[in-house]
């Protein structure tokens, strides 16, 4: 005959339970009351400016100016250019030519530092037809202030609506440029501004041209993630006579000061390297 079963009192069980529960419940909440009591951190990503190398990439000695004040380089080969927009007013592009200059970025429009509006370059088309009778290479060029990812899209469909007749040899440039103060883009993050740099080169890149940023050596070093953008080809302002920039560039624009016969007043010259 077995032997009756020993009736187990549950009721400790339940408690102890119950009592676990309860010391997980609190160690739950003095964890999260311990997180919340922090700062809260800027969860929107923010790239890490590119370093410097050891060495730059240019040995300020490649380049010399010459008789005329144009920028040459000694260990590659380059072109002779400008960039232009409707403060240049009429042009006689046959001097221009004849002058020694080679290429040119014709601002196709821009967007207000203030109110956002964009604006088309009253004489961009007849930049580009002066240009391209005297013979010289063209690239275009959009001044934006976008502050948001869908400005820059919205930017890059307007300059290919622009240039939608015209035959490039240059790239098409996303050429943003701080406002200054009290401006739209005052105190846009460097994450957008490389975000923005980036919407409007892919949106150019799929339709068959070849985008390149421009930058001046604070925001390149500072407040642009040149690896992100490393696919497109760099424009840099940096008004020296000597390299200085540590990173490869493709164009850079040395003077806003130059002066080109058929312009009258002052022109921004640049010096284009080629592999």
């Amino acid at each position: 005959m077995a032997k009756p079963q020993k009736k187990v009192n549950k009721k400790p069980l339940i408690w102890v339970g119950i009592a676990a529960v309860i010391v997980m419940a609190l160690i739950l909440t003095a964890v999260f009351f311990f997180m919340d009591s922090k700062e809260p951190e800027n969860l929107s990503y923010q790239p890490k400016p590119t370093q410097p190398p050891l060495q730059s990439y240019y040995d300020p000695n490649d380049f010399v100016l010459d008789d005329n004040g144009f920028m040459t380089c000694l260990t590659r080969d380059y072109s002779i250019g400008i960039d232009v927009s409707s403060h240049q007013g009429q042009i006689d592009w046959q001097q221009v030519k004849e002058a020694g200059v080679e290429f040119v970025f014709i601002r196709v429009g821009r967007r207000g530092t203030t109110e956002g509006q964009i604006y088309a370059d009253e004489l961009s088309h007849q930049n580009y037809e002066g240009a391209k009778e005297a013979g010289l290479k063209i690239g275009a060029y959009f001044f934006s202030q976008a502050v948001t990812i869908k400005e820059a899209e919205e930017e890059a469909w307007f300059v290919l609506k622009e240039i939608a007749d015209w035959e490039l040899d240059m790239p098409v440039v996303f050429d943003w440029e701080w406002g200054g103060e009290g401006s739209r883009t005052t105190n846009l993050s460097p994450s957008m501004l490389t975000q923005c740099n980036l919407s409007f080169c892919q949106i150019i890149y799929n339709a068959g041209f070849e985008p390149m940023v421009y930058f001046n050596e604070h925001q390149g070093l500072e407040q642009m993630d040149l690896d992100t953008l490393k696919w497109y080809g760099f424009w840099l302002a940096m008004y020296d006579s000597e390299m200085l920039f540590p990173y490869k560039v493709d164009c850079w624009q040395y003077t806003q000061t130059g002066t080109v016969p058929g312009i009258e007043g002052n022109v921004d010259l640049n010096i284009y390297l080629h592999e």
